[in-house]
């Protein structure tokens, strides 16, 4: 789950938007910012998709919970401590790749429940109908929904910490009201970081690239569970 340490910043440097010549510069670099972002966010998602397809192809198992808390954030860390070295690349593809291989057991486990094959492709279509809806209406409308960041910020915190009490002491209970909770923030952050980025507020594609693909990523593996009740008697 995703903690976006960026600080936040004001669009503009004073409290008045750019205009003429400033403001063309302040187009072409959003829109700069908003081609890479896009293009390196569907790199890294075939290639976690492509990990996370040899995970299931070779039933590879699931790296377990500490180890996954470990990497997904000490990779974090050496995205933000190389985001404007050559470093940032290697890291970004990293993390994806990690994030792609955690997400192979649990397909692997979906999979062979009954319907689950659809219950997969449900959520996947889902979550791709949610992200192009959503960045589309801050696209069009860009509405500035900085305001939700310290909410945001807060809810995954405690839906990380609620995440983890399920899984160690398996309450299915609690681990589908956390799916349930981190679908509704997982939308609210695609709302926040693509309005970042609209707004002047994220001019690090990098940053703003990782903040993208975890908001995805939880909303799939949110989806996912939330879809697969049916089809499991767990």
């Amino acid at each position: 789950m995703t903690l976006n340490t960026t600080t936040l910043s004001t669009p503009y440097p004073s409290d008045y938007p750019p205009s003429g010549a400033s403001a063309l510069g302040h187009t072409i670099d959003v829109a700069r910012v908003l081609r890479n972002t896009y293009a390196l966010l569907a790199m890294t998602l075939l290639f976690s998709a492509a990990v996370a397809s040899a995970a299931v192809a070779y039933q590879w198992r699931a790296p377990g919970i500490m180890l996954t808390v470990v990497g997904y954030f000490g990779l974090l860390f050496a995205i933000h401590k190389f985001q404007n070295s050559a470093w940032a690349l290697p890291a970004v593809f990293a993390l994806t790749g990690f994030m792609g291989y955690t997400l192979g057991p649990l397909l692997t486990h979906s999979l062979a429940l009954p319907g689950g094959a659809q219950t997969v492709s449900m959520a996947l279509a889902a979550t791709g109908a949610t992200f192009i809806g959503l960045s589309a209406y801050v696209l069009l409308t860009r509405r500035d929904f900085s305001f939700m960041g310290g909410f945001l910020f807060c809810g995954m915190v405690i839906a990380l910490l609620a995440g983890i009490a399920a899984a160690v002491f398996d309450i299915a209970a609690l681990g589908l009201a956390v799916s349930a909770v981190v679908a509704l923030l997982s939308a609210g952050l695609i709302l926040f970081e693509t309005s970042r980025i609209v707004n002047g507020g994220e001019n690090n594609y990098v940053l703003a690239t990782i903040g993208l693909y975890v908001s995805v990523f939880n909303l799939f593996i949110s989806l996912l569970s939330l879809f697969g009740i049916g089809g499991s008697n767990e």
